[in-house]
């Protein structure tokens, strides 16, 4: 299992992924931050940069902050 630090970007006009200078992740989602609709898409996107299923990517903390922490399950 390993931690990621994540921030997230809702509302954007394509979802990606980068990351900053000091290693965060930064994810860049479609979908509006509500009824959890930007965490779904979070763990999709995320999903497709780690190349594993979305049920190996879980969200520890930050439900409703921009700033996450995601954990890869192995």
């Amino acid at each position: 299992m390993s931690k990621k630090h994540v921030i997230v970007k809702p509302n954007a006009r394509q979802s990606a992924v980068s990351v900053s200078p000091d290693g965060q992740l930064v994810v860049a989602v479609r979908a509006p931050a509500s009824d959890g609709k930007a965490n779904q898409e979070l763990i999709a996107v995320l999903a497709g940069y780690f190349q594993v299923p979305k049920s190996r990517i879980q969200l520890v903390k930050g439900h409703t902050s921009r700033h996450k922490v995601i954990e890869l399950l192995d």
